[in-house]
C-alpha cells in the first residue's frame, strides 16, 4: 500500500513539472561551476571585444565601448527571445544567455564609468537599489523568490531582470573593491571567495534559501571578475593605479573557459543531471 502511495505521489510530481515547464537548471555544482567561468568569460571578452573593435575600426575606447556595446546588445535579445520561446530548460540556450547577460552587465557599468563618468561607489548604490526594487516587485506579484518556480513568462521576466542588475551590481561593487580601493586582484579574489564561503556556512545553519543564492549570485560575479582580471593583466605594472596579475593572453583565457563552458553544457544536455526532478521540486518548494 505505501509503495503504491508513493508511486502515485511520484507520478503526481512528474505530471506536476511537465505542467509547470520550469525554464531553468537545478542549482547544483555544474550550476556554480559554469556561473564563475560564464563570469569570467563576460569581464574578459567584453574587454576584448571593445579593444579588438576600437583597434581594427580606429575607433576612441568610448566609441568601441558604444559599438560592443550595440552588438551584445543584439545578441542578448536575440538568445533572450529564443530563452522565452523555448517551452522547457535547454542548457545551451539557457548558459549562453548567462553568458552574454554577464557581458552586457560588464559593458553597462564600464559605459557609466567611461562614458558618463559615473563614479563606481554611485553605480553600486544605483544597482544595488535597482535590484531591491526588483525582489521587492517580484516578491510583491509572485509571493516567493524561489528560483525552481520560474515557469511562467512574468517570473522569467523578473528572474532575467534579476540576473541582469547581479551582474552589473556585481562589476560595480568588484571594481570598486579591486581597483578604487586599491585591493588588487588576488587579494579580491580571496576576499569574494571567504564570503561566499561564509553565506554557504550561514545557509546551513538557515539562513532564507532564496536570500542566500541570490547574495552567492552577486558575489561570484566580482568573482569570476577578478579571476579573469589576475589571469589577463601584465606580470609587470606598467600604469599607476594598476594591479599585477598572470599576463595571459585575453584570447587564450576565453577561448580556455569557452571551451570548458562548452563541455559542461554538452554533458548537461546529454546527461540531464541538472534538470528539476520531483525531488528537487520539493526541496525548492518547501
Amino acid at each position: 500500500m505505501t509503495k503504491t502511495n508513493s508511486s502515485s505521489n511520484a507520478a503526481t510530481k512528474g505530471s506536476l513539472l511537465t505542467d509547470l515547464h520550469i525554464k531553468v537548471p537545478a542549482v547544483t555544482a555544474f550550476f556554480w561551476i559554469i556561473k564563475v567561468l560564464a563570469t569570467t568569460v563576460g569581464e574578459t571578452l567584453a574587454d576584448f571585444l571593445n579593444s579588438s573593435l576600437s583597434a581594427h575600426l580606429k575607433l576612441t575606447d568610448s566609441q568601441g565601448l558604444s559599438y560592443t556595446s550595440l552588438i551584445v546588445t543584439a545578441l542578448t535579445v536575440f538568445v533572450l527571445v529564443a530563452q522565452f520561446r523555448a517551452s522547457k530548460y535547454v542548457p545551451t540556450i539557457y548558459w549562453t544567455l548567462v553568458v552574454l547577460i554577464s557581458i552586457a552587465g560588464t559593458l553597462i557599468t564600464d559605459n557609466l564609468t567611461d562614458n558618463f563618468g559615473v563614479a563606481l561607489q554611485t553605480t553600486t548604490v544605483i544597482f544595488s537599489i535597482c535590484l531591491a526594487i526588483i525582489f521587492f516587485a517580484w516578491h510583491r506579484v509572485e509571493g516567493t523568490l524561489s528560483i525552481h518556480s520560474i515557469r511562467t513568462p512574468r517570473r522569467e521576466t523578473f528572474y532575467w531582470l534579476t540576473i541582469l542588475f547581479t551582474f552589473a551590481l556585481g562589476t560595480a561593487a568588484g571594481d570598486l573593491v579591486n581597483e578604487k580601493w586599491a585591493t588588487g586582484y588576488g587579494r579580491g579574489l580571496l576576499l569574494f571567495g571567504v564570503v561566499i564561503l561564509v553565506i554557504a556556512i550561514a545557509y546551513r545553519f538557515g539562513l532564507n534559501a532564496a536570500l542566500s543564492f541570490w547574495a552567492v549570485y552577486v558575489l561570484t560575479r566580482p568573482l569570476g571578475a577578478s579571476l579573469g582580471d589576475l589571469l589577463i593583466q601584465p606580470k609587470v605594472v606598467v600604469a599607476d593605479g594598476a594591479f599585477p596579475g598572470f599576463g595571459i593572453p585575453k584570447p587564450l583565457v576565453n577561448i580556455v573557459f569557452a571551451v570548458v563552458i562548452v563541455a559542461l553544457v554538452s554533458y548537461l544536455t546529454v546527461s540531464k543531471a541538472d534538470q528539476i526532478t520531483p525531488e528537487k521540486f520539493d526541496d525548492a518548494t518547501k
